[in-house]
C-alpha cells in the first residue's frame, strides 16, 4: 500500500527536478541573459590582449592606446552588472525550488498512511526536509549556473583560439576525450557516495532526535555511553564518506587540470616553434596564452560541478521516492452531515505484514448509538489496533467496518474523522498555548467561553487558574512543562470541545492520580451520554458500567457481556478482575 513507484534513474530525476524551475522561467531567463553577458566579458578580456600588444605596445597606435583602457574598464563594469543579475536571479529560483519541494514534502507527510510512520524513522524524514532539499537546490541552480556560464565561457574562449589559430586550438582540443572519460568515471562514484552520505545524515538526525526526546530515560538508565557509541558510529561513517567525496573531487580535478596543463604546454611549445613564428604575432601569442590561463577556471568549475550535480541527483531521487509514496487511501465519496453512531465490525481481519500473521481475526460486533463498548485484555491482544481501524489509521484486510450502515471506506476520509474524537494514552501536545492545544486544528474557531467550558469539564481549569498567564501559558514541546496528568486532561478537554458522536478512549485516564481520575471519570460519563464510545482500559474499575465488555485474546474476541455477566461466566475476564482486585488488596 505504501510502496513508491520504481525509483527514477539519474536523468529522470534531474528532468523532474527541472520542472520545478519552469514556473520561475522569467527569473531563470534573466539569469541566463546575465550568464551569457558574463561569458562574453570573460572572452572579451583575452580578446583585448591582441590589440593591446600589437597595436598599443608595438605599433604605438594613439587610437588604440586611448581606447583599450576605456574598453577594459567598461568590460569589468558590465561584468559586475551581469554577474549580479545572474547570481540574484538564480538564487531566487533556487530558493523557490527548495521552498516548493519542502512544501510538497510536508503536505505529503500530512497525508501518508500510518504504516509509513511505523516503518520510517523520523530522522530519515527530517534529513530529506533539510539536507536533501539543500543538495537539490544546489543541483537545480548552482550546477545550472556553472554549466551554462562556464560552458559558454569555455566555448567562447575556444572559439577565440580557433579564430586566431586553428592549428594551435586543435592541439588543445585533443585532450577533450580524456577529460570527458575522467568526468564520466567519477560521476558514478560521486552519486554512490552521495547516497551513502544522505543515509548517514538520516542516521545522525535519528540518533540525535531519540536522545532529545528520551533524555530522561537516557539519564535515568545510564544510557549516555550507549547513545554516544551509536552516535559515534553514524558520525564516523558520515566522516569517512565525506572524505571519500573530497578525495574523489580533488583527484578528478587534479587529473583534469594536469590534462589541461599538458595541452597548454603543447600549445605554447608549438606557438614558439620556428614554423609558427611567421604565423603567430606577439599579440596573438599573448591572447592565446591569456585565453589558456582564463580557460583553466571554467574547466575547473565544470569539473567540480559534477560533484554538486551527482549529489543533487542522488538527493532528488531520495525526495521523489518519498513524494511517490502512496497517500492514504481516500476513495470514499459519501459525506455524512450527521450520524447516529451505530458502529458495526463484520468478520474483520487485519495484519500489519503478511509475514507476521494476523493481529485481528474474525472480529464481529455492533455498538449501538449511544452505547459504551469496552475492550479489555492483556497487552498485545489487539485492542488498540481494533479501534484504530475505525478512523482508518489502518484499513482492514477483509471484512467490513461500517457507521450507520455505511462502509467507512465509502465515506470521504476527512468527513469520517470529523465524527470521531480520540483520547489516547500517548498524549500529543504542540508547543503552543493551553487554549490553542484544546482548540486545535478544526476546533480553532471555538470561542474562549467554549474552550474554558471544556477545560472546566475536564478539570483543566483547576491548574490553569494557578498559572500567571492562564490559558495563554505555553506548554513547551509536546507539553513538557506540564505533568502527565495535566497533559492527559488537556487531551480530554480537546475531545470534549470537539463533541463528536463517536468517542474513542484509549487508556484516557492512565496518567491521572486517583483523585483526578474520579473527577475525569465523572466528566467522561457526562460526555459519553448519547454517544457511541469505544473504551480501552487496563483498570477494570473504570469500565464496570459499560453496556458491553469485549474480552480480547490474541486478536480474537473470546468473551463479551456486561460486567456482572462476565463475572458469572468465570472466564478470562473474571480471572483478570480477581488479579486486579488481589493487587489492590495487597
Amino acid at each position: 500500500m505504501t510502496e513508491p513507484r520504481q525509483q527514477l534513474d539519474g536523468m529522470q530525476a534531474y528532468r523532474r527536478l527541472l520542472t520545478y524551475v519552469v514556473p520561475h522561467w522569467k527569473m531563470f531567463l534573466l539569469a541566463i541573459i546575465g550568464m551569457v553577458g558574463f561569458s562574453i566579458t570573460e572572452v572579451g578580456f583575452p580578446a583585448l590582449m591582441k590589440p593591446l600588444v600589437d597595436d598599443s605596445l608595438i605599433a604605438q597606435d594613439p587610437e588604440a592606446i586611448a581606447l583599450i583602457p576605456i574598453l577594459l574598464i567598461s568590460l569589468f563594469a558590465i561584468r559586475i552588472v551581469v554577474n549580479f543579475v545572474a547570481t540574484y536571479c538564480m538564487s531566487y529560483v533556487g530558493r523557490a525550488v527548495i521552498k516548493q519541494l519542502r512544501k510538497e514534502m510536508f503536505d505529503h507527510l500530512l497525508s501518508l498512511p500510518t504504516a509509513v510512520y511505523d516503518k520510517t524513522s523520523s530522522g530519515s524524514m527530517l534529513s530529506r526536509m533539510s539536507y536533501d532539499a539543500e543538495q537539490v537546490g544546489r543541483a537545480s541552480t548552482n550546477a545550472i549556473t556553472v554549466v551554462i556560464q562556464e560552458g559558454l565561457t569555455a566555448i567562447g574562449l575556444i572559439a577565440l583560439m580557433l579564430y586566431y589559430s586553428w592549428e594551435l586550438t586543435l592541439i588543445f582540443i585533443v585532450i577533450g576525450p580524456f577529460v570527458a572519460w575522467v568526468i564520466s568515471f567519477v560521476s558514478k562514484k560521486f552519486r554512490k557516495v552521495s547516497k551513502r552520505i544522505q543515509n548517514s545524515m538520516g542516521g545522525i538526525t535519528h540518533v540525535t532526535e531519540e536522545v532529545i526526546e528520551g533524555h530522561r530515560v537516557v539519564k535515568t538508565f545510564g544510557g549516555q555511553e550507549v547513545e554516544a557509541i551509536n552516535f559515534e558510529k553514524e558520525n564516523d561513517y558520515n566522516r569517512k564518506q565525506k572524505i571519500k567525496m573530497d578525495v574523489l573531487r580533488v583527484l578528478s580535478m587534479g587529473v583534469v587540470q594536469l590534462l589541461v596543463a599538458s595541452g597548454t604546454a603543447l600549445v605554447i611549445y608549438y606557438a614558439t616553434s620556428e614554423s609558427m613564428r611567421d604565423i603567430v604575432t606577439p599579440g596573438v601569442f599573448v591572447s592565446i596564452l591569456t585565453t589558456l590561463i582564463v580557460l583553466q577556471r571554467p574547466i575547473k568549475r565544470l569539473t567540480s560541478v559534477n560533484e554538486y550535480l551527482q549529489t543533487g541527483i542522488a538527493a532528488a531521487q531520495s525526495i521523489f521516492t518519498f513524494l511517490d509514496l502512496k497517500k492514504e487511501s481516500d476513495t470514499g465519496s459519501t459525506k455524512l452531515s450527521e450520524i447516529k453512531g451505530n458502529v458495526t465490525f463484520s468478520h474483520v481481519d487485519f495484519s500489519y505484514d503478511a509475514d507476521t500473521g494476523k493481529v485481528l481475526e474474525d472480529i464481529s460486533f455492533t455498538a449501538e448509538a449511544g452505547k459504551t463498548i469496552a475492550f479489555v485484555g492483556r497487552s498485545g491482544s489487539g485492542k488498540t489496533t481494533l479501534v484504530n481501524l475505525l478512523p482508518r489509521f489502518y484499513d482492514s484486510n477483509s471484512g467490513v467496518v461500517s457507521i450507520d450502515g455505511h462502509d467507512i471506506k465509502d465515506i470521504e476520509l476527512n468527513n469520517l474523522r470529523q465524527h470521531i474524537s480520540l483520547v489516547s494514552q500517548h498524549v500529543t501536545l504542540f508547543n503552543d498555548t493551553i487554549a490553542n492545544n484544546i482548540a486545535y486544528g478544526g476546533l480553532n474557531n471555538a470561542s474562549r467561553d467554549e474552550i474554558e467550558h471544556a477545560a472546566k469539564m475536564a478539570h483543566v481549569s483547576e491548574f490553569v487558574e494557578k498559572l500567571p498567564e492562564g490559558y495563554d501559558t505555553m506548554v513547551g514541546e509536546n507539553g513538557v512543562l506540564l505533568s502527565g496528568g495535566q497533559r492527559q486532561r488537556l487531551a480530554i478537554a480537546r475531545a470534549l470541545l470537539k463533541n463528536a458522536p463517536i468517542l474513542i478512549l484509549d487508556e484516557a485516564t492512565s496518567a491521572l492520580d486517583t483523585e483526578s481520575e474520579r473527577h475525569i471519570q465523572a466528566a467522561l460519563e457526562t460526555l459519553m451520554k448519547n454517544r457511541t464510545t469505544l473504551v480501552i482500559a487496563h483498570r477494570l474499575s473504570t469500565i464496570e458500567n459499560a453496556d458491553t465488555i469485549m474480552v480480547m485474546h490474541e486478536g480474537k474476541i473470546i468473551e463479551q457481556g456486561t460486567h456482572d455477566e462476565l463475572l458469572r461466566l468465570d472466564g478470562r475476564y473474571a480471572l483478570l478482575h480477581r488479579m486486579q482486585f488481589s493487587d489492590r488488596e495487597d
